[in-house]
């Protein structure tokens, strides 16, 4: 997407950028720079009305689904023996971001495409190096039911003295489909968030937090991968 935006301002640019020059070197009539305008405005419109265009985003037959985390499971924090205390975490992780999109058109189900950032962190209380995330991703009708639910599994490995790393998750594709041609995206929810437990999703909801690498002794010791 934020190539495409370059893009577009790029040819902006390039496309007032350009009767300025020539006004300057030549100083045209008031006639000739309306001609020259409409001229230039009617290749542009041809252009860009050009039907073999791949931009699949724009032929949606409505708005995609809402994508968001799921706030009572957005964070991970395990602490030892169930202690809330930064030093007693053992393993944290935070879901960062997600960027997504889809596709879809005529009666076709809608597709979605997905990355969800991750920041996960080890803290004085871990037992070891590696530590398996478990995550899931739910397909809901708006502020209703759940459709669907999967589980996946995000395994790490910490590199000696580094307490902090970040994983980015790729969704090839979700499928959602419609009932007809004119359900649009905009009736459906996707969430995200980590495998919780009760103490935790309640330590979520209470707003309580701490860093991602809670609990250790050097500040800025974490690396990135």
């Amino acid at each position: 997407m934020r190539r495409s935006l370059l893009l577009a301002a790029g040819l902006s640019l390039a496309v007032t950028a350009v009767p300025e020059l020539a006004a300057a070197q030549r100083r045209p009539s008031e006639d000739q720079r309306q001609e020259q305008d409409a001229a230039k405005k009617k290749k542009r419109d041809s252009e860009w009305s050009d039907v073999q265009a791949p931009l699949p985003a724009l032929r949606n037959a409505g708005p995609c689904p809402y994508v968001k985390v799921l706030y009572d499971a957005a964070r991970f924090v395990e602490f030892k023996e169930g202690r809330e205390a930064s030093a007693n975490v053992a393993y944290s992780g935070e879901i960062q971001g997600i960027s997504a999109g889809c596709q879809y058109k005529d009666d076709e189900p809608i597709k979605v495409m997905m990355e969800v950032l991750f920041e996960l962190g080890k803290g004085p209380q871990a037992t070891g190096d590696s530590k398996n995330y478990r995550y899931w991703i739910a397909v809901t009708k708006r502020n209703d039911s759940i459709i669907t639910k999967q589980y996946f599994d995000l395994p790490v490995k910490f590199a000696a003295g580094q307490d902090r790393i970040y994983a980015t998750e790729e969704i090839a594709q979700i499928t959602i489909p419609r009932a007809s041609a004119t359900t649009s995206g905009g009736n459906f929810e996707i969430l995200v968030g980590f495998d919780v437990t009760p103490q935790m999703a309640a330590f979520n909801r209470d707003g309580k937090r701490f860093r991602v690498n809670a609990g250790t002794t050097v500040a800025g010791s974490a690396e990135r991968p």
